[in-house]
């Protein structure tokens, strides 16, 4: 989390509102070379989960170490239920991660 007073960081994310000078809430994931792998924007008054964004950012790291693999939902540390997407699991995820 960081401050952004002139709003730079804001307007090149696209988060920032010119009509009234605030930011929307955003958080966004990017890996040390550059690539933004998870974002998510919410209104002023809407609060982010930090669980939430700590969970998605192991979530990452995971993944960027088993590209092979997918982390559901229910997905919260490494040990934790993987999947390895495939033709085979279309329309079977749910099944999947009882």
């Amino acid at each position: 989390m960081g401050s952004d007073r002139k709003g730079q960081l804001s307007r090149m994310f696209g988060v920032y509102d010119d009509a009234t000078g605030n930011a929307l809430r955003g958080t966004f994931i990017i890996n040390p070379e550059g690539t933004l792998l998870n974002s998510e924007v919410n209104f002023y008054n809407l609060g982010r989960n930090v669980d939430e964004i700590l969970r998605k950012l192991n979530a990452n790291v995971h993944l960027a170490n088993n590209a092979a693999e997918a982390c559901p939902a229910q997905w919260n540390k490494e040990g934790d239920l993987t999947l390895k997407p495939s033709a085979k699991m279309v329309g079977k995820v749910s099944e999947a991660v009882k």
